[in-house]
């Protein structure tokens, strides 16, 4: 789908790459962009909608769907990642909650929208993923846990919105410069340079882009001998 004249509503838009959507959609023509953020007023981006959106509530999230009823792109962007590995004595309640923001939330979201997209002509939605959702090792496997399942359920969400026209997007990164990976030791790409190349992928009506070479290098270790994920 294209960016001109598309009224894009985004999950997590008041800071890193969901601050970088929201600018960048302004800048390719979006008609009206939404910014959702638990708290309204820390959206300080001039010429976007602050909306009230925490995706792991229902409540809110109906609420979104009714307000922003014009919606043709939905970017769910939110996402939360906790340190520790599966076997710490708090892993349970933190997988929880990652699953709810990292996946249920792009579950509710998406539930709540393709309606809304369905009687708008289809659109689109697009889900921020990670090379997580194919490697799990280091400090934050309940993280990793929980991108793979959004990474299924992104999949299993474009076969069942096909049948009404709806384009969905996989986006899946390394390391971006954001607070999420602040204090990390590794190369970050920048935001901007990731929904660049979201948006390029999202306007040639790809279902999945690799945003950085970190990405590329991954999904080829895929398929090698032994594969990079053991």
């Amino acid at each position: 789908m294209k960016l001109h004249d598309a009224i894009v509503l985004i999950t997590g838009a008041n800071r890193g790459i969901g601050l970088a959507f929201a600018e960048a959609a302004l800048a390719r023509g979006a008609r009206k962009v939404y910014a959702g953020a638990r708290s309204p007023s820390s959206i300080t981006t001039p010429g976007v909608v602050p909306v009230k959106l925490d995706v792991t509530s229902d409540k809110d999230v109906a609420t979104a769907a009714r307000i922003c009823a014009d919606v043709t792109l939905v970017i769910n962007n939110a996402g939360i990642a906790r340190p520790g590995g599966l076997l710490d004595p708090e892993a349970n309640e933190a997988a929880r909650a990652q699953f709810d923001t990292n996946v249920f939330g792009i579950l509710r979201m998406t539930q709540a929208f393709a309606p809304v997209l369905a009687k708008n002509g289809g659109g689109a939605v697009l889900n921020v993923l990670s090379v997580a959702s194919w490697i799990n090792s280091g400090a934050m496997t309940a993280y990793g846990v929980s991108k793979a399942a959004a990474w299924s359920l992104t999949n299993g969400l474009r076969n069942e919105l096909r049948q009404q026209g709806t384009q969905v997007l996989g986006l899946h990164v390394g390391f971006v410069d954001t607070d999420l990976a602040r204090g990390l030791d590794v190369i970050k790409v920048s935001p901007q340079s990731v929904v660049t190349t979201a948006f390029d992928a999202l306007e040639a009506g790809a279902s999945e882009v690799l945003a950085d070479e970190r990405a590329r290098t991954v999904k080829r270790g895929l398929t090698t001998e032994p594969p990079i994920y053991l």
